[in-house]
């Protein structure tokens, strides 16, 4: 056991002290905002502008067809499809007589392709122009169609989960942006900590300082050790990013205006409710910081960080070992890619299960594939984040961290076994094949 903890040693202090990995760590969370920042500007900065003339033969499109902040539809007289360019226009929209008829088609003409989301909203835009008109002619006054079209939105649902004879506020869009980013960081994680030891490992067979290594400990020894010791590594970097992430949200409070503060406060005192009147006195950057704060804080964090360290070793460690195996058998990056490909192509098909289950996490499928070990370490984490035990019964939490356990034990044997036969095997390409030939004998 001191052998494995020098190793452990070892492994954990020389990356721990490489530059590359403070720098990461430190840099990280930093530029996680900042690609949030940049997607969210994308969004909004990445849609096109465009201005359609229209030729209405119906007469009541006029009034009816609305413009949007990236879409203008113009009425103007003499323009047609041969020159609505030289008029200013991107495209030109074409409304034939509508006689009541569904699906009716209508058409638009331009000279680039409109974009799939642009076709959706003339669409829609359309639709509701005809819907307007028809209201109308029933006895629907255009100011009332104003007054209904200025409400946005009329209802908002809240979930409450029920816990016996207790209540508790749920937070859908809450529990998707925490689940979808556990599963993104435990996938890229394993692939990076993996691929790392694979490397590590096969770096010390080519370089021969495997050969060394073994006189003095035994096989088995050495895979564990390089296992434990990048985990370890990637465990601090983790903590680490936890720690900095929590002092990054509360230092924000510093940076809002001292009337915008006072308002957030006294909407926390007050349950959502400024004092003596409703959450409308409050500014909007006041009620958008309390609505976000009030969100955080219905999360279970310390059930969350606690389950998401105990997946990201138990994943890692899982899948490390037969990138460990792999490493031990070859001795070129091209034969390693064609070997790691059964090892990856489970960690890639949970991440595509992880996007079907952060929409629906009851099924079927998202129960069984957080239980099963190739998948859970992904897949449970998505669904923690709904609720445990409401979404996530505790049998099923108990099983899959114990199935899990079992995996990596599993794998660990199973790995040890090719390691010790691979890890001095110089000049001959192994196949899968060969490697359980190594891993059943006895």
């Amino acid at each position: 056991m001191n052998k494995i903890g020098l190793i452990i040693q070892r492994e954990y202090l020389t990356r721990v002290r490489n530059k590359t990995f403070i720098i990461t760590t430190l840099a990280m969370p930093i530029l996680i905002a900042v690609l949030i920042a940049g997607i969210i500007l994308i969004a909004v900065k990445g849609k096109e502008d465009l201005k359609v003339a229209v030729l209405d033969n119906n007469g009541f499109f006029k009034g009816n067809l609305k413009s949007g902040t990236d879409l203008s539809f113009d009425f103007p007289s003499g323009v047609d499809t041969s020159n609505y360019l030289d008029k200013g226009y991107s495209a030109i929209l074409i409304l034939p007589k509508f006689d009541g008829t569904p699906k009716t088609q209508y058409y638009i003409r331009s000279k680039k392709s409109i974009g799939f989301g642009t076709k959706q909203a003339i669409e829609e835009k359309i639709n509701a122009a005809i819907e307007d008109n028809m209201l109308q002619q029933v006895g629907v006054r255009r100011n009332e169609l104003d007054s209904i079209h200025t409400l946005s939105r009329f209802a908002e649902l809240q979930p409450v989960v029920e816990h016996g004879n207790k209540t508790e506020e749920s937070n859908q869009e809450l529990a998707y942006g925490i689940g979808y980013t556990s599963g993104i960081l435990i996938y890229i994680t394993m692939l990076i900590y993996g691929m790392m030891l694979l490397r590590g490992v096969m770096e010390e067979k080519t370089n021969r300082i495997a050969e060394v290594i073994v006189s003095s400990v035994k096989p088995f020894e050495l895979m564990m050790g390089k296992i434990i010791g990048i985990g370890a590594v990637g465990l601090t970097q983790f903590l680490m990013w936890i720690v900095l992430i929590m002092v990054l949200s509360g230092s924000v409070q510093f940076f809002l205006p001292h009337d915008v503060m006072q308002q957030v406060q006294a909407l926390q005192r007050n349950g959502g409710v400024m004092p003596g009147g409703s959450i409308m006195q409050a500014s909007e950057g006041a009620q958008k910081f309390y609505g976000i704060t009030h969100a955080l804080g219905t999360a279970n964090w310390p059930l969350l960080i606690g389950c998401f360290l105990f997946y990201f070793l138990g994943g890692y460690l899982f899948y490390a070992a037969l990138f460990a195996a792999i490493g031990s058998v070859v001795e070129d990056v091209q034969n390693s890619q064609s070997l790691s490909l059964p090892v990856t192509m489970p960690i890639i098909f949970s991440f595509l299960i992880m996007s079907v289950v952060v929409y629906n996490p009851d099924t079927p499928l998202a129960v069984w594939s957080s239980i099963i070990p190739f998948s859970s370490p992904i897949v449970m984490m998505t669904r923690i984040a709904y609720g445990v035990p409401g979404t996530v019964p505790y049998w099923q939490l108990i099983l899959s961290m114990l199935s899990l356990v079992a995996g990596f034990l599993f794998t660990t044997w199973l790995a040890g076994k090719i390691y010790r036969t691979g890890i001095l095997m110089y000049g001959k390409k192994v196949t899968w094949k060969e490697m359980i030939k190594w891993a059943m004998r006895k």
